[in-house]
């Protein structure tokens, strides 16, 4: 009996690893299929609630088109002024050279339209950017599939659905997926960076993409080259019994980021003459003195960014509309109040730690800058760590019940008034300019 029984036990043992094989095929397609359909529905979203000018005609602040315009002739400064249409708005001036001080990766996007439409003029940016906003939320839902399957999350498949929804019209990207302007096509590109950074950080399991998409992150939200800490503590978790494989792993995930970074020092470099120079120093804005003063960074503009972080909330008692929200932006819990979930978690593996310092990572720099994100709905530069503490929702266990749902549905609610207003016509009266902000009309 006992020798019988012996030789089925691994025969017993392939069959069912052959059929967890088999599984595993239909499930990535059905997930695809479900990322694909989460992309068109969110896009589609996103072009309804976008303004109809994004669809006849390039943006007032189309920076990107206009150096990949410069690229294509072959300089690194515009040639000359900007056009009138952009008021001088966010350039860098050094001498006579007008310059484009934003991280450039989008600008390489969007080169090859500029280049078949002959100018910076004839391209639809707004319109182009539009087309990559449903590419973030499609690839968070991935992620927390991933999780999922390696059973580090407990979620259902609906329940990352419903994550992922709520990331893309819960949160303050929706505002700014349907901008369209400079400013925002950096979160646009940024956010769908930081999803693809994310999915192929999980188990280290991509680590050439993991570092190109960290690399190409920080080419154009900086912030984003800070992510590291999720990557480091997968290949560590990974290849703790292999060191010969942690340090391979190491080693291609820093290559394409070493491999980026170059690019961008060369770049500004070449433009600046100091390869840590993006431009920003040399911006002509109403606050350049406090810049020079105090730097783009320091530790005096925290107690500022925090008081709009968690602080900022809509005036009330105001003639002419029932309240007006502070062009500095809303409170984060204003505008998405899952996010208590992320801080108030039931149980806390360690991948929500690695989460949770890589969001602070990313957070930081943008809390200790100069400016808060200056005119806007929410708190913008939230978008560069939102997806990691998505990700610790989903890790966190805590239950989705009638209260999660429901203040789901509030910020969905918020949100939505948020990108159908802000910077339309006709909505002024929702929005209270500081005398300063007046002076210009969109942040930097």
């Amino acid at each position: 009996m006992d020798r019988s029984a012996t030789p089925g036990a691994p025969a017993a043992g392939a069959a069912e690893r052959r059929q967890e094989s088999s599984g595993e095929a239909p499930r990535a397609s059905r997930r695809a299929r479900i990322a694909l359909a989460l992309y068109a529905l969110v896009t589609l979203v996103y072009a309804l609630s976008s303004s109809r000018e994004i669809f006849s005609a390039h943006t007032p602040y189309n920076h990107y088109a206009l150096l990949a315009e410069a690229w294509l002739h072959g300089r690194l400064d515009l040639g000359g002024p900007p056009p009138a249409y952009a008021g001088g708005n966010d350039f860098a001036v050094l001498g006579d050279r007008y310059y484009v001080s934003f991280p450039p990766f989008p600008a390489v996007l969007i080169a090859p339209l500029v280049k078949l439409a002959g100018s910076a003029e004839r391209v639809r940016d707004g319109q182009f950017f539009l087309a990559f906003a449903g590419v973030g939320p499609a690839v968070l839902y991935l992620a927390l599939e991933k999780l999922s399957a390696s059973r580090r999350s407990r979620r259902t498949e609906a329940e990352n659905v419903a994550l992922a929804l709520l990331f893309a019209l819960g949160s303050v990207y929706w505002f700014s997926a349907v901008q369209g302007t400079v400013w925002f096509a950096a979160h646009v590109v940024g956010v769908a960076l930081a999803c693809i950074y994310l999915y192929c950080a999980l188990d280290a399991a991509h680590p050439i993409a993991a570092g190109l998409a960290l690399g190409l992150g920080f080419a154009t939200r900086t912030p984003l080259g800070f992510a590291a800490p999720l990557f480091l503590y997968e290949a560590l978790r990974a290849g703790r019994s292999n060191p010969r494989a942690l340090l391979r792993r190491l080693a291609l995930f820093a290559a394409p980021a070493a491999l980026v970074l170059s690019a961008l020092l060369w770049h500004n470099h070449a433009r600046f003459g100091d390869a840590a120079e993006f431009g920003h120093r040399y911006l002509h804005i109403a606050w350049r003195a406090r810049i020079e003063r105090w730097g783009l960074f320091s530790y005096h503009y925290l107690p500022r960014n925090l008081a709009v972080v968690l602080t900022s909330l809509p005036y009330t008692h105001v003639q002419g509309a029932p309240f007006q929200i502070n062009a500095h932006g809303l409170a984060l819990w204003v505008t998405t109040p899952i996010y208590a979930w992320a801080l108030w978690p039931r149980r806390t593996p360690p991948v929500f730690w690695a989460l949770a310092a890589t969001a602070a990572a990313v957070a930081l720099p943008s809390l200790f800058y100069q400016n808060s994100g200056w005119i806007q709905f929410g708190y913008r530069f939230s978008n560069d760590f939102a997806p990691f503490l998505f990700a610790m929702i989903a890790v966190g266990s805590r239950r989705f019940g009638v209260p999660f749902y429901a203040l789901g549905a509030a910020a969905i609610a918020v949100n939505g008034f948020g990108a159908l207003t802000f910077q339309r016509a006709g909505f002024e009266r929702f929005y209270f300019l500081e005398r300063t902000q007046r002076v210009l009309h969109q942040p930097d």
